[in-house]
């Protein structure tokens, strides 16, 4: 598909995606109201303020009861900082799932069997789209929280996860009008076919990807080892605490030995991880017969895209497992939904070049 065909459903996309978490953020006024607690329970409106407060416009408020109107004087001083923080991560989104859509209507059009392959990577587009805006929004964001000078980097690391799975939810929303536009704007383009990919070199650069995303998934997120990460830094000034910024954007998930919990439950919980590897591994297996030129970019993209797969199969498989919906309410089934994308961004990235290093000295140089 050429840019000027793969633009028109980028652009739908990004203007989609943004409305919606524009909607989600307006929504949270209506949970503050009386009727609200008889349709949610406590929890659930609790949880789903939370879920929707990284897309709102109203800001929190800093009233601190020591401090009395000082501090709700303070609170509005600070207000102008954040509704520009909300206008950079509204922009933000908008310009990273753009980009991205653009890159993957491009390189994995909507046409010649690739239909499911495209619509599933623009979902898992969506949940980066909204971390990198999240990010790039943070220094405005906690600014306006009037202590931006102190444990800067641990707020750093809170606010880059923070946007929820409300971004996944939009971004699957998103990911059906995006792509049925894109097999619109397809019609009358000369069909580009699937590539013959050697099968030797697919199974062995989906192996090595398949190894890098394993390396954070089961060796930086076994508890001893992430601890270690979070704690060897210390030191004074601002930038003297990493630890909690590298957890977020070096660790897929977190794990311990089967002496913390019931061993059948330990291996349930592994069983998962197993997942996320599988699906890691079928998705770069495919992806270099889908794309339609193997690209580092492409393949970068594809296989973040393929990182958030894995990580949504195992959140939800975890799910099943679940039985605090009694105590919490029903969305927190849905809490850890999007968790690990900041990790996927990294991780992934670096699993697709070294798959396209892979499929370049295995011989597939096309």
């Amino acid at each position: 598909m050429t840019y000027r065909r793969a633009v028109i459903p980028a652009l739908v996309g990004g203007v989609l995606m943004t409305l919606l978490l524009w909607w989600a953020g307006a929504s949270t006024q209506a949970l503050q109201l009386r009727g609200a607690s008889t349709v949610f329970s406590i929890e659930s409106a609790s949880e789903l303020r939370r879920w929707l407060a990284p897309w709102s416009y109203d800001p929190p408020e800093l009233y601190d009861a020591s401090e009395g109107d000082r501090a709700v004087s303070a609170a509005g001083q600070y207000s102008d900082l954040y509704h520009t923080a909300m206008q950079i991560r509204f922009v933000a989104v908008f310009a990273f799932f753009v980009a991205g859509a653009l890159l993957l209507a491009r390189r994995i059009p909507p046409t010649q069997g690739r239909t499911p392959a495209t619509l599933l990577a623009l979902w898992a587009w969506g949940p980066v789209a909204g971390t990198l805006a999240v990010t790039v929004s943070a220094p405005w964001l906690i600014a306006s929280r009037g202590r931006g000078s102190y444990r800067i980097l641990p707020q750093l690391a809170g606010v880059v996860a923070s946007s929820g799975p409300v971004v996944v939810f939009a971004a699957l929303v998103t990911a059906g009008v995006t792509v049925l536009v894109a097999r619109a704007a397809a019609k009358g383009a000369e069909p580009v076919p699937r590539r013959s990919v050697p099968p030797r070199a697919a199974r062995l650069a989906a192996s090595v990807g398949t190894g890098v995303i394993a390396l954070s998934l089961i060796v930086l997120s076994y508890d001893a080892v992430a601890a270690w990460i979070q704690t060897s830094f210390s030191g004074a000034g601002l930038l003297s605490e990493p630890g909690d910024l590298l957890r977020q954007w070096l660790l897929l998930g977190g794990w311990a030995g089967p002496s913390t919990a019931p061993f059948g439950d330990w291996l349930l919980y592994r069983a998962a991880d197993v997942v996320t590897l599988a699906v890691v591994w079928w998705a770069l297996r495919l992806l270099p017969g889908l794309l339609t030129r193997t690209t580092a970019p492409a393949m970068a993209v594809g296989a973040i895209c393929a990182t958030v797969l894995g990580l949504l199969a195992s959140q939800v498989l975890h799910m099943t497992m679940d039985d605090t919906v009694a105590v919490w309410g029903p969305t927190h089934l849905f809490s850890t939904l999007g968790n690990g994308t900041p990790a996927a961004l990294t991780f992934g990235t670096l699993a697709g070049l070294a798959a396209l290093a892979t499929l370049r000295l295995t011989g597939d140089r096309a």
